[in-house]
C-alpha cells in the first residue's frame, strides 16, 4: 500500500495565528484544529505598520529575538516588545522599554507563524567538528541547532537528523551577520557554478539573488559544512540554525520556472498550502510570505509580507491560487513569475492531498 503521508493533521506541527494587539501583557491562545499548540519557533510580524519581523525559539529562550530583515545581533527583551512566555497552547507578548510595536500595539493587527519542534528539550550532538545543541522533531522534519563558531573553513555541525535536510537557515547571534538560507533546491541550473546539486546561499534579510559564496558548503546526512564566514562561523560567537526536511503531505521545498503569463505555472506540493514563502533565486527580488489565515483562505491569494522588509502588509492584489495539491501563479511580475526566471519556495501544509488512509482532501 502506498504511503501518502505520515501527518494527517499538519496543524499539529505548523500553525498561523492572527491576533490584535492590546498594548498590555497579552496571552495569545492558538486556535489550531489539532488542539493545544506550543510553539518552538515563533515568527511575529506587525501587519499594520512597518516594524521588523521578530523571531524567537524555545532553544534560545524567551525574550531573545532576532529580526529576519536585519543583520543585527540577538537582543534580549527587545525595547519594542518581545515574547515573555511559551504557553501550552500559545504564547505571551509584552511591551519593552520603548513600547510594544513589534508584537502588541493596541488595535494593530499581527500574524504569528509557528513551528513545533521538541517542546524545548535539547541534546548534545557531537557528529560534527563543532559540538552542537539540537532540538529535533523527526516526524515533522525540523531541528533547531545552537553552536559556537570557530572560524575554521570546512567545520561541520551536527543537525540532529540521520539524513540530509533540504534547507538550512543560519544566523550569527552575537555581532552582525547575514541570515543564510541554503538548499539544494534554490535553482535547477546551478547558476552559481559547480555541481547542480550543490547547496546555494541566499539571505533572508536581502533581495540579492543566489550567491556563489558557499557559506554553507555542503549539507550531509548528519552534518552541514560551513566556511569561516562571520555570518555562520565567527570565532567563539553563538550561532543558530533552523533545518528542514521534506515530509510528504506536510512540507515541500523546491523551485519552479516562471512563464510571464497571468495563467502561470502550477507547482505540485502534495498538499493544500497553509504557508508559502517564495524568492526569485536568479534575480534581486523580495522574499514574499503568504498564508491561509490573513487572506481568509479565499482565492486568489493576495496579502503579502516580506522576510527582508519591515513594511506593513501589502494586500488586495491577486497573486496566486492555492489548490488541494499545490499552488498556481495568477500574476506575471518579476517577483513571482517572470518568463524563464527561477523561483525557490518553502511550503507547509493545511492538509495533505491524500490522507494516510488514502482519502483525498477536499478541493479549495
Amino acid at each position: 500500500m502506498a504511503v501518502y503521508t505520515t501527518i494527517d493533521d499538519p496543524t499539529a506541527f505548523f500553525h498561523t495565528q492572527i491576533y490584535t494587539g492590546t498594548g498590555s501583557l497579552n496571552s495569545i491562545t492558538n486556535d489550531a484544529s489539532s488542539g493545544n499548540f506550543k510553539p518552538d519557533w515563533l515568527w511575529i510580524k506587525n501587519r499594520s505598520a512597518g516594524w521588523s519581523n521578530i523571531l524567537f525559539d524555545s532553544s534560545r529562550g524567551t525574550g531573545k529575538s532576532l529580526m529576519s530583515d536585519s543583520t543585527d545581533a540577538e537582543v534580549t527583551n527587545n525595547s519594542r516588545g518581545y515574547v515573555s512566555a511559551f504557553g501550552t497552547d500559545g504564547f505571551t507578548v509584552g511591551a519593552g522599554s520603548a513600547g510594544s510595536d513589534q508584537v502588541n500595539t493596541n488595535g494593530q493587527n499581527y500574524v504569528a507563524w509557528q513551528w513545533k519542534c521538541n517542546g524545548g528539550t535539547t541534546s548534545s550532538n557531537s557528529n560534527g567538528s563543532i559540538t552542537s545543541t539540537v532540538q529535533v522533531n523527526t516526524t515533522a522534519g525540523f531541528s533547531i541547532v545552537l553552536y559556537t563558531g570557530n572560524e575554521t573553513s570546512g567545520a561541520t555541525v551536527g543537525h540532529g537528523f540521520s539524513s540530509a535536510p533540504d534547507v538550512v537557515i543560519g544566523k550569527r547571534r552575537v555581532g552582525t551577520g547575514y541570515w543564510i538560507v541554503s538548499s539544494n533546491d534554490l535553482d535547477a541550473q546551478g547558476t552559481t557554478g559547480g555541481s547542480p546539486d550543490a547547496p546555494r546561499n541566499m539571505y533572508f534579510n536581502s533581495t540579492d539573488q543566489a550567491q556563489s559564496d558557499k557559506i554553507v558548503r555542503a549539507i550531509n546526512a548528519t552534518t552541514f559544512e560551513i566556511s569561516n564566514s562571520n555570518s555562520m562561523n565567527a570565532n567563539t560567537d553563538a550561532m543558530v540554525a533552523y533545518c528542514f526536511k521534506k515530509v510528504q503531505g506536510y512540507s515541500h521545498f523546491g523551485h519552479y520556472e516562471g512563464n510571464g503569463d497571468d495563467d502561470g505555472p502550477f507547482v505540485y506540493t502534495g498538499f493544500k498550502p497553509a504557508y508559502l514563502m517564495i524568492k526569485r533565486s536568479d534575480g534581486a527580488n523580495s522574499w514574499y510570505i503568504f498564508d491561509n489565515k490573513r487572506d481568509d483562505y479565499q482565492n486568489p491569494v493576495s496579502d503579502i509580507l516580506e522576510s527582508n522588509d519591515p513594511a506593513a502588509e501589502n494586500a488586495n492584489t491577486p497573486r496566486l491560487d492555492y489548490t488541494a495539491n499545490g499552488f498556481k501563479m495568477r500574476v506575471s511580475p518579476n517577483a513571482l513569475n517572470a518568463d524563464g526566471a527561477t523561483y525557490f519556495y518553502m511550503a507547509f501544509a493545511e492538509s495533505p492531498f491524500v490522507s494516510s488512509a488514502g482519502v483525498p482532501t477536499t478541493a479549495k
